[in-house]
């Protein structure tokens, strides 16, 4: 997917080209955001620092930052790049974009300590949000392509959860932290889901080196749509055990025979594919354990990694590679060579906090250690390699 190309300009000829399109100041953030949060994470884990919370549990602080800090910051970089090029209208950029990125910097870095600043990372946190929101909507709105509301409606329900959550940190709600971890996954799968059914073809597509048109149809992803709402609703309202196995094995079934379809022997040649077809298949694993978590007391919390380190962890990873080369004017098919590796470390990531637990559950700290230590070691790849892509002008001199 390519940007709508804008006309040389003298804003074109910086060097530091940050704030030019919401891809890069996000997608650097939450790249250095994934190192540090799971470093303090890390920190108390294992009893080597101390963060004060009150009315949540750690594991809650942990997730509510992984999937609303991290996870939300690559929604903010991809929507606001995909939508200037659905739309060709632009998006926010320069100052505003500067303080869209402030916003989510300051609310990580004040829950960063805990809930000693709970009540300013709150007000950050949903004013980023807020005009996020706003943001996407305004072009969106504007070409009248009234489908794309769909994500619009997506973002607005992650808000809507994260005012859940702090409401819980604040005890207004008693389990205002449990629908608000819990939907923001769902939700952030069904994205990838949507965003995944436009893009991942497309990418196969003109990323293997001879020709392929991938089949699609149009009653499988109705279908898709229609099971998983139907999983969606129950998981958060009715919370009834047979409804979601059945709904999370229909989709298992459905979902595994869309990838069947979109599957051609030439992407296992090429990082930037093979990457984000295994991280849709790692979702789909993650449906059918979601299935069968009543049968093991221990699989929701590894369904849920399967989940965020497996499916939305390594899918951000890979789009995020492939979305700033193309985006800002460079060949998609000469990545770096040390990006293989950083998938690859994901991948390992996935092994040791997900797979090995159900094993070898007696070894369980050492895994999660493990895990974290390839998550951490994979994003600082992707730093090193593309803050300098981030920081600096398109290849090509346009603007963007």
């Amino acid at each position: 997917m390519q940007i709508q190309m804008n006309k040389p300009s003298q804003k074109s000829t910086q060097k530091f080209a940050l704030f030019n399109l919401g891809f890069r100041p996000f997608f650097l953030g939450a790249s250095i955001f994934a190192i540090f949060s799971i470093f303090a994470w890390m920190l108390a884990y294992f009893s080597f620092s101390k963060v004060i919370v009150t009315n949540i549990s750690l594991s809650q602080w942990h997730a509510h930052e992984m999937l609303y800090g991290y996870g939300m910051a690559v929604v903010a970089g991809f929507l606001l790049t995909a939508v200037k090029n659905w739309t060709g209208i632009a998006t926010l950029h320069g100052k505003p974009l500067m303080v869209l990125f402030l916003l989510w910097c300051s609310a990580r870095l004040l829950f960063l300590f805990g809930t000693d600043f709970l009540a300013w990372a709150a007000v950050a946190d949903l004013l980023f949000g807020l005009m996020l929101i706003v943001a996407i909507a305004i072009p969106i709105v504007k070409a009248k392509q009234w489908i794309q509301l769909a994500v619009v409606s997506k973002i607005i329900l992650l808000w809507v959860g994260n005012w859940l959550f702090y409401l819980g940190c604040f005890g207004v709600i008693s389990s205002g932290m449990l629908y608000a971890i819990n939907g923001a996954v769902l939700l952030f799968i069904s994205l990838i889901l949507m965003i995944g059914r436009r893009v991942i073809p497309f990418f196969i597509e003109r990323g293997v080196d001879y020709k392929i048109q991938l089949k699609q149809y149009k009653w499988l992803d109705i279908s898709i749509l229609v099971v998983f709402l139907a999983l969606f609703l129950n998981v958060i309202f009715i919370q009834n055990a047979a409804v979601t196995t059945l709904s999370a094995g229909i989709l298992f079934t459905l979902n595994g025979y869309r990838l069947y379809n979109w599957h051609t022997v030439g992407l296992w040649r090429v990082p930037l594919l093979w990457s984000l077809y295994l991280s849709a298949w790692l979702i789909n694993l993650g449906f059918l354990c979601y299935g069968l978590q009543a049968l093991w007391s221990h699989l929701p919390v590894l369904t849920l990694h399967i989940f965020t380190v497996g499916g939305i962890g390594l899918m951000t990873l890979s789009m995020m590679s492939r979305v700033a080369l193309g985006h800002t004017g460079r060949d998609v098919r000469k990545p770096s060579r040390w990006l293989s590796l950083a998938f690859a470390g994901m991948l390992a990531s996935v092994i040791f906090r997900a797979v090995l637990p159900m094993a070898l559950s007696q070894y369980y700290v050492n895994w999660v250690f493990i895990a974290s230590v390839f998550w951490i070691v994979s994003f600082a790849i992707f730093v090193v390699i593309y803050a300098p892509i981030l920081l600096k002008p398109r290849a090509d001199g346009t603007y963007g």
